[in-house]
């Protein structure tokens, strides 16, 4: 088997996150965590994920996010074939707005 993120640091990682109460706390809570290109490439992701799901062309997410075709096609799988981790954000942020 794979690595799993399953593990009891990760578990408190996570819950540390979930009592961060507004943006401004996450930018400081992640500005101290990660690097500044580990932030930048989740974010990238998740806007790769968002161009998928809106059916944007491998063409033009490269275009608009810099991703290169490898994470754009490591995205498209995780949109798949994945845990529908990102359909449910997807989904709670569309109920928010």
């Amino acid at each position: 088997m794979g690595k799993t993120i399953r593990t009891e640091s990760v578990k408190e990682l996570f819950e540390a996150i979930l009592t961060l109460d507004n943006v401004e706390e996450c930018f400081d809570f992640f500005e101290d965590v990660c690097t500044v290109n580990e932030v930048l490439s989740i974010a990238q992701r998740f806007s790769v994920a968002k161009m998928l799901k809106e059916n944007h062309t491998y063409l033009e997410v490269a275009k608009e996010t810099g991703a290169s075709t490898a994470t754009i096609s490591r995205v498209n799988r995780s949109l798949n074939y994945g845990n529908d981790g990102y359909e449910m954000v997807f989904s709670r942020m569309n109920k928010e707005s």
